[in-house]
C-alpha cells in the first residue's frame, strides 16, 4: 500500500465523523429516461442559443458529451451524504469531474462554479481541485506545493493529486467512484481504494454538478445515499 495511504487511512480513522447510512431515503439522482432534477449551464449557449446541449440520455445513460463545455447541476442542494457514480469514457480518454458544494455559478474563468472538483481526468481520477472553496489534506505542502502559492482561483495552486496509481479500469471499462461528503471532510474512492481526503473544506453543503470538459463520458449510475453523524473524534 502506498505510503500515503497509509497516512491518509490512519488520519481518517482518528479525525472523520463515525456515520451511519440512512438506506431508506437511496435515492438515484438520475432516472434513466431524462434529466429531471437537473439543469444546465453552459457558457457557449449564452451567445449561440443554437449550441448543443453537451448532456444528453442515450440508451438510458447519462452522457456528458464533452463540449461545448458546461456543467449539469442538480436543481437540488445537499449536506452529509455518499454520492455513488458509475462512468466510463465512450471514446478516447479525456476530461470530467465530479462537483460537489456547489453554490454561486461561473464563479471562476467564467465557467466553474463555486465548489470543490473531485477530478474524473483519464489517469488522475480523485484529485481534487479547489474552485473559490478550499479542503485541508495530509501532507499538504508536498502534495499541493508552496504554501506561499497556495489559493482557490486564478493562477494560485488549486490542485491536490490523489494519493495513488493504477486504481481507475482500462478505457471503456466501467468505473466506480464513491465521494463522502461528511461535515467539513471529503472522502473519494475509485473502484474502492481510497484515493483521497481531506477536511476543514470551507463549504459543507450545496449542489452537485457533473462537468462537460472536452471527452465522451457515460454514467450508468449516479447515487446518493444521505448519512447522518453519530460521533465525532479528533485527529491526533
Amino acid at each position: 500500500m502506498n505510503k500515503f495511504v497509509v497516512a491518509a487511512s490512519f488520519v481518517a480513522a482518528s479525525f472523520f465523523t463515525s456515520l451511519s447510512p440512512v438506506q431508506a431515503q437511496t435515492k438515484s439522482l438520475f432516472n434513466g429516461k431524462d434529466l429531471k432534477g437537473w439543469h444546465t449551464d453552459v457558457p457557449e449557449q449564452d451567445k449561440n442559443p443554437n449550441a448543443r446541449n453537451p448532456f444528453i440520455v442515450r440508451d438510458g445513460m447519462l452522457v456528458s458529451l464533452g463540449t461545448p463545455g458546461g456543467h449539469l447541476i442538480t436543481d437540488s442542494s445537499f449536506q452529509n451524504y455518499r454520492l455513488e457514480l458509475e462512468y466510463r469514457f465512450a471514446g478516447k480518454p479525456g476530461n470530467c469531474g465530479a462537483l460537489v458544494h456547489v453554490s454561486t455559478p461561473r464563479a471562476l474563468y467564467d465557467m466553474f462554479p463555486k465548489s470543490i472538483e473531485i477530478q474524473m481526468m483519464h489517469q488522475n481520477a480523485g484529485d481534487f481541485w479547489c474552485i473559490e472553496e478550499d479542503i485541508v489534506v495530509p501532507d499538504m505542502e508536498k502534495r499541493r506545493g508552496p504554501r506561499e502559492k497556495w489559493g482557490v482561483n486564478g493562477d494560485k495552486l488549486r490542485r491536490i493529486p490523489n494519493l495513488t496509481d493504477g486504481s481507475e479500469k482500462p478505457v471503456g471499462e466501467w468505473n466506480t467512484m464513491k465521494i463522502q461528503c461528511l461535515n467539513d471532510a471529503i472522502t473519494v474512492w475509485v473502484n474502492d481504494d481510497t484515493v483521497n481526503m481531506g477536511w476543514n473544506a470551507t463549504a459543507q453543503k450545496g449542489q452537485i454538478a457533473l462537468q462537460a470538459e472536452g471527452a465522451e463520458v457515460e454514467f450508468r449510475k449516479v447515487v446518493l445515499i444521505p448519512l447522518t453523524p453519530v460521533k465525532t473524534m479528533k485527529a491526533h
